[in-house]
């Protein structure tokens, strides 16, 4: 059996730690993504296919020094439009029955199995926030309509966008128009399906789905059960609580309940609470976290139950207080009181 891995998109609802890498290549308990899917996927697929696209070079290189032995194929999405468009441009590299999932969410072994056993599945969860994804609509366990991110209230299960296909999908894209978004949907080609066929409903066991920078913070206290993750030749020599800390980093100050990227430097005094900081920082100050603090994504306030900040990469950071639900976009300098997103 084959397996798509789409990996393609710029993933802006992200931003600042997107504008450096891919959302695959992102780090929950010190393991990209990427990482944990292909490990996912060993033993029931002989063969992946990853279509990739926005800085697709950093992905190649990663699969290279870490999984050469595996048989993984690349095409390039060139332009980006849409889930349903990415698949059909794999038409004739499909053999047959397949698996497709999201590069940036993460997925079980358990899970895939079970999505593998029917000819047609999609792996569903409750979620509180369904109009962020593909809602789901389904009885006795078949589905009925899916609907991507609708401004109303249909249901609260989501898509996990794990799905078993196979060549039919390729008939169903044909047909496929543009949406409001300028998109090709993959959600429009499955209810042509679901009209002829049965299309299982898969009660996701574990499936963590990153849309948010602040996603990866719940994903990353799961996957560590709570206890610290220590990267490489980091040295540590204050308190650190219930994080995880990349490699080669230096932390003299005090660290809670956040994500340290590599090369990460935390000076004497300082305090990051709920927060995931980029490569190469060098902080010097204070993040409080918040509960119920919004975020500004896109333009628009997103409401976090709790997050300190989300500072990107190369931000040098001198003497800071920077308030909750605030975004350092990459290579910055700042000094002072920081209420706002430095873009």
């Amino acid at each position: 059996m084959q397996a798509v891995i789409l990996a393609a998109g710029k993933s802006t609802r992200t931003y600042p730690l997107t504008l450096t890498r891919p959302k695959p290549l992102l780090k929950v308990a010190n393991k990209v993504i990427l990482g944990y899917n292909l490990d996912a996927l060993k033993d029931i697929v002989d063969e992946v296919i990853l279509v990739v696209g926005y800085k697709n070079e950093m992905i190649k290189k990663f699969i290279r020094e870490n999984y050469n032995n595996l048989n993984i194929k690349f095409v390039e999405q060139g332009k980006q439009l849409g889930t349903g468009h990415a698949v059909s441009i794999l038409k004739d590299k499909i053999k047959g029955r397949f698996i497709l999932l999201m590069g940036d969410n993460i997925y079980s072994k358990e899970d895939i199995k079970n999505v593998v056993k029917h000819k047609y599945s999609i792996l569903v969860k409750k979620v509180k926030n369904p109009e962020l994804f593909g809602v789901v609509k389904e009885k006795n366990g078949i589905l009925i309509d899916i609907i991507e991110k609708p401004k109303e209230l249909i249901s609260d299960l989501a898509s996990c966008a794990l799905y078993s296909f196979d060549r039919g999908i390729f008939d169903a894209l044909e047909k496929v128009k543009k949406s409001e978004r300028g998109e090709y949907e993959i959600t429009d080609a499955i209810k042509d399906i679901s009209s002829q066929e049965k299309i299982y409903c898969i009660k996701s066991k574990s499936c963590f789905q990153i849309s948010f920078p602040w996603d990866l913070l719940k994903a990353d206290r799961e996957f560590r059960k709570n206890n610290n993750a220590i990267g490489r030749n980091s040295k540590i020599n204050r308190k650190v609580i219930n994080s995880s800390i990349g490699n080669n980093c230096m932390i003299s100050g005090n660290v809670r309940n956040s994500i340290l990227m590599d090369n990460v430097i935390i000076d004497k005094n300082s305090i990051v609470e709920d927060s995931i900081i980029g490569e190469n920082v060098h902080f010097n100050g204070k993040i409080a976290s918040k509960s119920n603090v919004y975020s500004v994504v896109k333009n628009e306030k997103v409401k976090v139950d709790k997050l300190g900040a989300v500072v990107g990469d190369n931000v040098r950071a001198e003497n800071v207080e920077i308030n909750p639900g605030v975004k350092i976009w990459p290579n910055k300098i700042i000094k002072g009181k920081i209420i706002n997103d430095v873009i």
